[in-house]
């Protein structure tokens, strides 16, 4: 038999055949639990077929500071780029979602855990601007392990320019929505990721600045059972909504004509205004 067919689900251990894990946006069937998915896969998922177009694909971290841990940065990038084929840990462009136009963004945990260098923040920054010179909403979907600490202060300078440009896309009324998988932790959680005029987060994704070992060490106390997982941020506030994979292109199309008209086009399709009710905040984004 082939390699390749047949994966388990490292949450139930089911075997799952690699066609029907496709099929249901690659999440076991048996117990609802998200894979680790990298841009291509979302795009798949979220994009209409036919109008997917990358942006930015040449822009390449650097080495400014020559850094060297146990092995040169360089180093480190040159295996990176060969083992996931990316440019970076996120990949940027345009497309629609349900025929509504939109600038989309998605890191790949798979480079460098997802880690947020310069090129992160340039690229997020150059999708943004692009959903404001065209007027279209912003998604962009977080996995990410923090900063990226080969490029020390330049990787921190990038929560604050990136949340530049989300305070510029606010101003315009071009709505940002932040889609958070597991992980999203770090600087990246401490910025761009909660800056959503809609947060979404995946089930179960786990989603903070420290993670829960470390902050357990530092006030030495037992955390509660869910901590910093998806459905515990939705009970406090801290997201607005948690859907199921299958159904964010639908939910994510809703919120979009709900959020702006795009400028000069039409939808193409009308959908009912309800999202399920599980899936709603208490804030009402039906209102």
């Amino acid at each position: 038999m082939p390699d390749g067919l047949w994966t388990k689900c490292p949450e139930c251990s089911t075997i799952i055949y690699r066609k029907e894990l496709e099929e249901n946006a690659f999440t076991c069937p048996t117990c609802d639990h998200h894979f680790r998915i990298g841009s291509n896969k979302y795009v798949d998922v979220l994009i209409d077929k036919g109008t997917w177009t990358e942006t930015h694909k040449m822009v390449r971290s650097g080495d400014p500071l020559e850094f060297v841990d146990t092995r040169p940065y360089k180093a480190r990038l040159k295996e990176a780029y060969s083992r996931t084929d990316l440019p970076d840990a996120v990949t940027t462009g345009t497309g629609s979602i349900d025929g509504v136009p939109v600038s989309f963004g998605c890191m790949n945990f798979g480079f460098i855990g997802g880690s947020m260098g310069s090129v992160v923040g340039e690229k997020f920054v150059r999708a943004g601007r692009e959903a404001l010179k065209h007027k279209m909403p912003f998604v962009f979907i977080s996995a990410s392990g923090g900063a990226r600490m080969q490029e020390a202060a330049l990787s921190l300078m990038q929560m604050a320019k990136t949340s530049a440009i989300l305070t510029e896309l606010a101003s315009n009324g071009v709505p940002y929505v932040s889609i958070l998988t597991d992980p999203t932790t770090g600087g990246v959680s401490a910025s761009f990721a909660m800056l959503g005029d809609v947060i979404i987060a995946e089930p179960k994704a786990l989603i903070g600045f420290a993670g829960p070992r470390i902050i357990e060490q530092t006030i030495r106390k037992k955390l509660p059972e869910g901590f910093q997982r998806s459905e515990f941020l939705l009970e406090h506030g801290m997201v607005d909504m948690v859907t199921h994979r299958r159904e964010l292109k639908k939910t994510l199309a809703i919120l979009m004509r709900h959020l702006t008209t795009v400028h000069g086009i039409t939808p193409s399709k009308q959908h009912s205004n309800d999202l399920p009710p599980s899936k709603q905040h208490s804030a009402g984004l039906n209102a």
